[in-house]
């Protein structure tokens, strides 16, 4: 299966995602975490690290689980900083405001 090279965007999220599954893990140790999460610690460390930009929703959603995290959050986290680039220099219609 040929792999389509990731967007800087995508790089980008995966490097956000992987801050916040460090800061949430904390002093935690990545075995112990990987271990609950029923994920290899390799996977955990590569997502962490960034070097898995877009891990399968199962995993997140195991790893968020076992850290505590919503769904909510990490999406919300994902979504921040992408939101201020969009913002900038661009005049963003509100849903209501394309209705009237």
């Amino acid at each position: 299966m040929v792999r389509l090279p990731l967007t800087p965007e995508e790089i980008e999220r995966g490097q956000r995602l992987g801050a916040l599954l460090r800061r949430a893990r904390g002093e935690r140790s990545m075995l112990d975490i990987a271990l609950a999460a029923r994920v290899s610690p390799e996977t955990l460390r590569k997502i962490e690290t960034g070097r898995v930009a877009t891990p399968a929703f199962p995993t997140i959603a195991a790893i968020a689980d076992v850290l505590g995290l919503s769904l909510d959050a990490v999406w919300a986290e994902m979504r921040r900083a992408e939101r201020v680039v969009e913002g900038v220099g661009t005049a963003r219609r509100s849903p209501e405001r394309l209705a009237s």
